[in-house]
């Protein structure tokens, strides 16, 4: 199941981070500092173990832009196969029941494996492909590399475009994923802060401009 917590856009716009928690039994959204700096902290409830969503409110997105600066590592107590995943939802319905994704797994951009290396950003579209479908079924077209550092600031840019969708990382010229068909299609919805299983993940400077 989804966990999905609403966080409204002017929270975001305004930066009053420290006046804001809530919790549901699932999922933690917290004003905090990272690096010095003000950011929205996600984590997991204790024992939750499954990806989560905030939704920005007010936010009707099909093509544009997406920006914003996020951070993320293995929380505190996870096992072995977390990798600090944290990213974007994009497109969204009102409760998440459905969405198209790109996130990153930090731990694998400097990982000794390349096939780890290989894995570091991903598209995914819920409920119908998550990664394991998609990963199985066209092996390296929804995954590619990227260079990640555990727990720093990364620059993530989507680009939405009909049935397309590019993500750059830190500003880089050329896209680290490409995906031509997006799964749900030209479709529209809300714009959702995504943490994956075992992560603890920061997010600040969310923008999004829509064509």
């Amino acid at each position: 199941m989804i966990r999905v917590l609403v966080v409204d856009d002017d929270f975001m716009v305004a930066g009053i981070h420290a006046r804001f928690v809530e919790k549901t039994d699932g999922f933690t959204v917290v004003g905090a500092a990272r690096n010095g700096e003000e950011a929205l902290r996600l984590v997991e409830a204790p024992g939750a173990n499954n990806n989560a969503i905030a939704l920005v409110n007010g936010v009707e997105f099909q093509d544009g832009t997406i920006d914003v600066d996020v951070a993320g590592l293995p929380a505190a107590g996870s096992n072995e196969a977390a990798r600090g995943f944290v990213g974007v939802a994009f497109r969204s319905t009102v409760h998440a029941g459905a969405y198209d994704c790109f996130y990153i797994r930090p731990t694998n951009g400097r990982a000794d494996d390349q096939l780890r290396r290989n894995h570091s950003t991903q598209y995914v579209s819920e409920p119908d492909f998550p990664w394991q479908k998609l990963r199985a079924e066209a092996p390296g077209v929804y995954e590619s590399y990227a260079d990640l550092e555990t727990g720093a600031w990364t620059h993530l840019k989507i680009e939405v475009s009909g049935v397309r969708a590019r993500l750059f990382v830190n500003g880089a010229a050329q896209p680290a994923l490409i995906v031509n068909d997006l799964k749900r299609g030209a479709t529209r919805g809300q714009v959702g802060l995504w943490i994956g299983a075992g992560t603890e993940a920061y997010f600040k400077d969310l923008r999004v401009t829509s064509k």
